[in-house]
């Protein structure tokens, strides 16, 4: 929408002529002071103009019985890891109440490049929501696997001034900037005065200095509340992060008070559509804190002003006179049960969304690999009875451990081994580039038979592979391929469940709702196989990160994270 009249914010505000919009009667919580009061909340274009009065509107909104307060912001996502496309996250996230978001394209930029930017920009330039870029730091994420992309500082500079573009987004080569690496601090250079969104997983003492030292101010990768109280300390923000894969909003719910508030905001980073439409967004983070006994008011301001005043958004996060109108109507703040939402000034309607103009799909032929064959996943012991290093997963967590087996020795190598829940790994490289297969073990999943895959493969988005047995991997591996991109379940040589991923390899190009009844039966398929874990797909794409200590699997091989470098 474009700026209001100015003179006309004026009047109306003094309530000389009508607003556009008028709340009538409505419960309006004060996240600074957490005072409650009944009122009337005044709009004009984009603006609130007007509270703590009576109002007249060219459309009036009945708010008795409902509490106001300013829309949430979710300070760190990738759109594509709810595996739809950026207008559909829109008509989906919006209505939870989420007016603002900050997207971070790398997951995409890491299989597209600058075109996979592009795509979200043109996205979010049509979505009613205000998505905010920040422009991918790390693509790819380490020289340790093989992505699809090299995006230099010289191919971020051009869409630095764009209007949807905020700045760097997560540095996650938190090596790199200790070393001096003359890339990492290109980009860091050419950001300082702008925000830098950090990633720094278990970084503190002297090394957090250094890292804060280049002008980063976030961090949404603490997992304990003593982490983050020294990453508080120093003055870095901690974004609670609530993701799918991710939670550790019950870990960290503790450091958020009256004394942290205005330094802590809320983020999901990577959360599906199922979850979404089963859990909420930033609303189910909101409601979970309240009830672990989180001052309410002040988990209300984390959501919005302070997440606002983190990034510089000087003009939300606030329901007041002069500001935004970013509203989120509640039947009730303890639950925050969203039932309407008011987005830069227009009432969420069906109709807003379907008056958006469509953004074409990008990258439908991203995967660049043929048929595998199962001897591809066959692995070669070192010698026999000799321990065998193995990446340990837990429920809730993108950390990973290390374990150790003796495994059995066959003609066909090392093998799996039900039993003890030790299950092959393997990561193949899809962009055409290398052809190299990665292969390993894990435990975790509780697979008693079949194969789980997915195009879906932080952050380089190669594909990854857990199963039982060679013949179903190649199964699933194969069915991703002729899909351009998914995830699928296979068991006895046939897909059990499967949900097509074309955009990129990542992403539907149907609706939430369908992506969402896909992704019951894809958990339910993964389930009768016996799997353990509430959400196996985001861990199975987790499993190829290897800036996530502390045991990862990419494309060249078994990769330790702490050494940084990988296994012999």
């Amino acid at each position: 929408m474009a700026s209001p009249d100015l003179a006309t914010c004026i009047l109306a505000g003094q309530g000389k002529v009508p607003a556009d919009v008028v709340i009538r009667d409505v419960r309006l919580l004060d996240v600074i002071t957490g005072a409650v009061e009944t009122t009337d909340i005044a709009i004009v274009g984009d603006r609130i103009v007007g509270t703590h009065a009576t109002y007249r509107g060219g459309i009036e909104i009945d708010g008795r019985g409902r509490f106001a307060v300013p829309g949430f912001i979710d300070t760190h996502l990738h759109i594509e890891s709810s595996l739809v496309s950026p207008l559909e996250f829109d008509r989906c996230v919006l209505p939870h109440g989420v007016t603002t978001a900050f997207c971070d394209p790398h997951e995409i930029a890491n299989v597209l490049g600058a075109e996979g930017i592009r795509y979200v920009l043109d996205g979010a330039e049509r979505a009613i929501m205000d998505i905010r870029v920040n422009l991918s730091s790390c693509v790819p994420c380490t020289s340790f696997e093989t992505a699809g992309a090299d995006l230099t500082i010289a191919d971020l500079l051009p869409f630095r001034d764009h209007p949807k573009v905020h700045g760097l987004a997560e540095m996650m080569n938190y090596p790199g900037v200790l070393g001096l690496d003359p890339v990492v601090l290109a980009k860091l250079q050419a950001f300082q005065g702008a925000h830098i969104d950090g990633h720094a997983p278990l970084l503190l003492g002297m090394a957090l200095n250094g890292y804060l030292a280049a002008g980063i101010r976030t961090d949404h990768e603490a997992t304990s509340a003593a982490e983050a109280r020294e990453k508080l300390r120093k003055g870095m923000a901690i974004l609670i992060r609530e993701g799918s894969a991710s939670k550790d909003l019950e870990a960290l719910a503790e450091i958020l008070d009256a004394n942290t508030s205005s330094l802590i905001a809320l983020c999901t980073d990577d959360r599906n559509l199922l979850d979404i439409a089963e859990e909420g967004h930033i609303d189910s983070s909101i409601r979970r804190l309240i009830a672990r006994g989180c001052p309410l008011h002040h988990v209300y301001r984390a959501a919005s002003h302070s997440a606002a005043r983190i990034f510089g958004l000087l003009d939300r996060g606030l329901v007041a006179p002069g500001w935004r109108a970013d509203v989120v109507l509640l039947d009730d703040l303890e639950a925050c049960t969203v039932s309407d939402v008011v987005a830069g000034g227009r009432l969420v309607t069906k109709a807003l969304f379907d008056a958006r103009s469509d953004v074409a799909p990008v990258g439908r032929d991203s995967i660049k690999v043929g048929a595998i064959t199962a001897d591809a996943f066959a692995v070669t012991p070192k010698a026999r009875r000799q321990e065998t290093a193995v990446i340990r997963v837990k429920p809730g967590m993108l950390l990973t451990f290390r374990e150790s087996a003796v495994l059995t020795v066959t003609d066909a190598g090392l093998m799996a081994d039900v039993d003890r829940d030790i299950l092959k790994v393997a990561v193949i490289e899809r962009h055409g580039k290398t052809g190299n297969i990665g292969r390993g073990f894990v435990t975790g999943f509780g697979l008693r038979g079949g194969a789980i895959a997915s195009s879906v493969g932080h952050d380089s988005h190669n594909i990854t592979v857990a199963g039982v047995n060679d013949i179903d991997m190649a199964t699933a591996v194969n069915r991703v391929i002729t899909m351009g991109g998914g995830l699928t379940v296979a068991c006895d040589g046939q897909i059990t469940a499967e949900l097509a991923l074309p955009i990129g390899g990542l992403m539907s190009l149907e609706s939430g709702e369908t992506v969402a009844h896909a992704l019951e039966h894809l958990l339910a398929a993964a389930k009768a196989l016996g799997c353990q874990l509430p959400e196996p797909f985001l861990q199975v794409a987790f499993l190829a990160l290897p800036v996530i200590p502390h045991l990862k699997m990419t494309d060249r091989g078994l990769f330790d994270v702490d050494k940084f470098c990988f296994e012999p």
